[in-house]
């Protein structure tokens, strides 16, 4: 729930309209994808970490489409009813408790669709060949590279400050602009949170370390589409019990209840100016979801 913070309670809504490639998606971090061109830019991204042969290009787009129309119609109405509940709010009486249920209402959510996605994503798996499985491998090596520059650079300090500012940057999305004294308050409450970057980052080594050892597995032995499925998603599962390491649960749970603190504290001191900005901000996204439903029921 790192993420949580991105997004406040919905950190979750915009990223369910990704082509689930949770097997990728799950090792490299949550990517945001935008509603109107959705489609093409999950095969954009998809292929940056696969890069696809010719015959492979047009029933993976095929995949991501139908996955999009499935979504779009069958979800999207209760991400509605999700967000106007949250839009109708008294924010003022915004709760730690009633974020954390939010976002458990969206991880749901999100295994649904790695559930509906997995058969599709069996296909891709089997399609692999061993130099697009490295292809995978170096691009998640490159990730990781990034993310010690950015994250295990500096003195605690530093990095207490580089997370503060990502998060006062995505706070603006939703209130607008912060008085001194809010910024403030906010710093207190950022810098209350668990901090610890490297085992932020052992976490996503494993993930993917296991993603590539899968990707191998499933190419060495040529499963049954069903059994591959069945495999994915128990890796799926697996990522998010953190492969049984109690210390990384027990952070990541921590840090799960802080940012819904901090969001609830971020909601109860928004000025009536930010609280307009806040409901002008979800009405956007009601707006999107709206519209894309009545497209795919069209």
């Amino acid at each position: 729930m790192q993420n949580l913070i991105t997004r406040p309670s919905l950190a979750i809504a915009k990223k369910l309209t990704i082509f689930a490639t949770a097997f990728i998606l799950l090792a490299c971090g949550a990517v945001r994808i935008g509603f109107n061109n959705g489609e093409t830019v999950s095969y954009w991204w998809l292929n940056s970490y696969v890069d696809f042969e010719t015959e492979q290009k047009p029933w993976v787009k095929r995949h991501i489409e139908d996955l999009f129309a499935w979504h779009h119609k069958t979800q999207l109405r209760e991400y509605v009813q999700l967000v106007s509940r949250i839009q109708h709010r008294d924010l003022a009486t915004v709760t730690k408790a009633d974020l954390l249920a939010d976002y458990e209402t969206g991880r749901k959510e999100v295994m649904e669709i790695a559930d509906k996605a997995a058969p599709d994503l069996a296909d891709l798996a089997l399609s692999l060949t061993s130099e697009q499985i490295a292809n995978i491998e170096e691009k998640l090596a490159k990730n990781t590279t990034k993310y010690r520059k950015e994250y295990l650079s500096g003195d605690k300090a530093s990095r207490q400050e580089f997370r503060y500012k990502k998060m006062l940057k995505q706070a603006e999305y939703w209130f607008g602009s912060f008085s001194r004294a809010q910024e403030q308050q906010l710093r207190t409450l950022s810098d209350a949170r668990p901090l610890n970057n490297e085992l932020v980052l052992g976490d996503r080594m494993r993930r993917q370390m296991e993603l590539v050892a899968l990707l191998k597995k499933i190419h060495a032995e040529k499963p049954s589409r069903d059994a591959t499925a069945a495999m994915i998603k128990k890796y799926i599962a697996a990522t998010v019990d953190h492969f049984g390491n109690k210390e990384q649960q027990a952070f990541f749970d921590a840090l799960t209840d802080a940012n819904a603190g901090l969001v609830a504290e971020m909601m109860h001191m928004a000025t009536p100016d930010q609280k307009s900005h806040f409901v002008r901000t979800l009405q956007d996204w009601i707006s999107d979801f709206n519209r894309l439903s009545a497209k795919a029921a069209s």
